[in-house]
């Protein structure tokens, strides 16, 4: 029988309380069959998605030390505090873009020894990564687009997607209820935008062309979807050559203002980078002619692709109001405003859902690379640190943690 490393799920510490885990105990039972011999510990957690019983009733340690494990699985950020030392951990670190407010985490992990693999960084050898919350921030999103605009309009309301008990819950209020002709707008291209459209497929909304979108009228609600080669040009007039416009994005500038005024609900679910131009500016906003009237930023990057999005909101308030011609926030649903949703952790209004889906990507398309012995690419593309050092794919970051 192979021996394997000895698995820890550990509780989610960071602030406020994250309900997700990377396996729910019919996975973890999945995996021992899977890999006999394998063990798994779970840490105890007051609010987890899934209960602690329910990892005790399938037959799992419950242990509040840790100490005895080799790879410690969670999902976001590690408390500096609650780190051990000289072990290997699994979770979103967000640390590979210099965020600052982690750089004490990254030192934190070299000083204290540790292995420290990014869920993010996990790829195929072509860049497309394993796994993610993608599909679930997609359908979450605009679920929260669709009731801002709800209430925007005082047209109808929906329940906020933490209130429901899970997916199913989400969609059957939809069953209920006719949404009026709003014109919807979408961006982006990875699991964000097809959980997006993953929903509005599910409410039986109907997408049209870009040109359509732009010059048509429609008597029922409508959605167009857009590519970057919709909104970008080369100042050039170049053809559109998507690997050059994300080399060289300074080069390109934004067309997106004749969707401005034909929009009612703009989704923003694109990966966002320096340098990338915005949809459109501050300026632009105040004209009479933009009809946006509710923009749900999923991508929540600050500063970032639109630029109402000043400030990220929260599960709780999740919508907030941007005055055009202040350019500042007020409450939400006020006449002259435009509001925006920019909730950062949007897959936690599901968490049940989105761990299973997690749970299921890590076992088809990470757990095999990870017990391959003399360890695997996938593994070392995402380890960001070991041994107390940074990897040298990662080496651009020593200037971060100096």
């Amino acid at each position: 029988m192979a021996t394997y490393p000895k698995i820890g799920i550990i509780r989610e510490g960071k602030q406020p309380a994250d309900k997700r885990t990377p396996f729910s105990p019919e996975q973890c039972l999945m995996l021992l069959k899977i890999y006999p011999g394998l063990e798994i510990v779970i840490q105890p957690s007051p609010h987890r998605c899934i209960p602690d019983e329910a990892y005790a009733a399938a037959g799992f340690e419950l242990k509040e030390d840790l100490g005895n494990c080799d790879i410690l699985m969670g999902i976001k950020e590690v408390p500096m505090e609650e780190l051990i030392a000289n072990k290997t951990y699994f979770f979103f670190s967000h640390t590979i873009k210099k965020q600052p407010h982690n750089r004490p985490l990254l030192r934190e992990i070299l000083k204290k020894n540790i292995t420290s693999i990014d869920y993010e960084m996990l790829t195929w050898d072509n860049g497309s990564r394993l796994l993610g919350f993608g599909r679930y921030a997609g359908i979450v999103g605009m679920h929260n687009g669709l009731l801002a605009y709800g209430n925007k309009t005082k047209t109808y309301t929906l329940k906020p997607a933490n209130q429901c008990r899970n997916y199913a819950e989400l969609l059957a209020q939809y069953s209920k209820m006719m949404l009026p002709q709003v014109r919807i707008c979408i961006t982006g291209d990875g699991r964000v935008a097809h959980g997006v459209l993953e929903l509005l497929e599910k409410l039986d909304i109907r997408e049209v062309t870009p040109r359509a979108y732009r010059d048509d009228t429609f008597d029922e609600p409508v959605f167009v979807h857009l590519r970057s080669e919709h909104y970008y040009e080369h100042h050039d007039s170049r053809p559109w050559d998507k690997s050059d416009f994300y080399h060289n994005p300074e080069d390109y500038f934004s067309t997106f203002k004749p969707y401005t005024k034909v929009t009612d609900l703009f989704v923003n679910g694109i990966y966002w980078e320096q340098g990338v131009p915005v949809f459109f500016t501050r300026e632009e906003m105040k004209a009479e002619s933009f009809r946006i009237k509710v923009i749900a930023d999923i991508s929540c990057d600050i500063p970032g692709s639109i630029p109402s999005t000043i400030k990220s909101s929260s599960i709780e308030e999740p919508v907030y109001g941007y005055h055009p011609f202040t350019e500042q926030a007020t409450e939400p649903y006020l006449q002259n405003t435009i509001d925006v949703m920019a909730v950062g952790n949007l897959p936690c209004e599901l968490p049940f859902d989105a761990s299973i889906g997690f749970g299921e990507d890590l076992i088809r398309s990470v757990m095999p690379h990870l017990f391959t012995g003399g360890g695997d690419e996938i593994i070392r593309r995402a380890t960001i640190a070991s041994g107390g050092k940074l990897m040298e794919k990662y080496s651009y970051l020593s200037d971060y943690v100096a």
